[in-house]
């Protein structure tokens, strides 16, 4: 998974010191627009072309604290992290520029270790931004207009995680799979269906299986997922929960072996969140009620996914299956209870 760099801009009327700050962060992987003067840093930031800023206060005149005071009255697309360079950060100063609207502070001369920590923090802070309403809102909207769902996306985020965090625990994807990623993968896997709004109700409501031609329609819903996400990326580069989102959305049909779609991945072609993730929505779609089919056992489910690994999925990831089988069973119960009431209901 590739991270986008986040764009941060450094504005310091000192040459040295602004040339210091830009090291510092280039060199910890940032893209970074410096300038040497407030006024010219606004109007970037009107522009969108930054999501976090760090100013010197004392600049002459426009300071580190007029540019704050403008950027928090400025009509910008998203929230603006801004961190303040000052010599002196006494309480008075922090209190008059946290009013002001900072977020941070770092006393000069600076430590370069320091600033690129507290640049990380201002990261974290920006990519959390609206996140939960937005992932579940999209999820909710998409799993509202397919009739046979019931706590699919609940199941889903479940198995997902569970996926995860064992194969986290094992040498090969240690270094790959860390506690964000797995929570990245919880929090993004109910997206992977956002798609299915694209799809007309002919299709997507439709009672018993697809024609071909219907099919093809359906199939359609990863690559208008994918889209969909990407264009809110495009807007926040920064936020990768949206790149995990992307990947999901646009690759959990893919194949091991190259037969799924939309573009016929194949092996580690397929991002490992998409490949974690299709295995999770199988196991549910076969052990879930539909229209033509009642629920599948476990057993059964099992076997199916143990006969398609390296066909369908990959193979480590259904060896994680194999062990954590238990765990799987125990989210299908947790939910079951509540599904057969619902349809208990709706057929009463």
């Amino acid at each position: 998974m590739t991270k986008r760099k986040l764009k941060i801009l450094v504005v310091d009327d000192d040459e040295i010191s602004r040339d210091l700050i830009q090291h510092a962060l280039t060199g910890a992987g940032y893209e970074v627009e410096a300038f040497d003067n407030g006024r010219d840093a606004l109007e970037a930031i009107e522009a969108g072309r930054c999501r976090l800023l760090i100013s010197d206060w004392d600049m002459p005149g426009f300071s580190g604290l007029d540019l704050c005071k403008a950027v928090r009255m400025a009509d910008c697309d998203g929230y603006v992290y801004t961190i303040l360079l000052t010599s002196n950060a006494g309480p008075a100063q922090l209190v008059e520029g946290m009013t002001a609207g900072a977020d941070d502070f770092i006393g000069k001369p600076f430590n370069p270790n320091e600033l690129v920590v507290r640049v990380r923090a201002g990261e974290r802070i920006l990519g959390m931004e609206t996140r939960d309403m937005a992932i579940f809102a999209l999820a909710k909207l998409a799993e509202s207009r397919d009739p046979e769902t019931g706590h699919h996306l609940e199941r889903v985020q479940l198995y997902s995680r569970i996926l995860a965090q064992h194969l986290g625990a094992t040498p090969k994807y240690r270094d790959q799979i860390d506690a964000e990623y797995v929570r990245l993968i919880y929090q993004t896997s109910p997206l992977h269906d956002i798609g299915k709004v694209a799809i007309p109700d002919c299709v997507l409501r439709k009672p018993g299986r697809f024609s071909d031609a219907e099919f093809a329609v359906m199939k359609t819903h990863a690559m208008a997922g994918a889209e969909t996400l990407n264009a809110a990326l495009e807007r926040y580069p920064e936020a990768r929960f949206l790149q995990v989102a992307c990947e999901i959305a646009a690759t959990h049909h893919e194949r091991w072996d190259g037969s799924g779609y939309p573009k016929g991945l194949r092996e580690e072609e397929i991002p490992l969140s998409g490949r974690i993730v299709a295995l999770a929505d199988v196991y549910d779609a076969l052990t879930s009620r539909r229209c033509y089919k009642d629920p599948y056992a476990h057993s059964v489910a099992r076997s199916i996914i143990v006969g398609d690994a390296g066909k369908h999925f990959d193979p480590d990831i259904v060896e994680a299956f194999i062990q954590v089988e238990g765990d799987f069973v125990a989210v299908y119960d947790r939910f079951k209870e509540t599904d057969e009431a619902v349809v208990a209901g709706e057929t009463s």
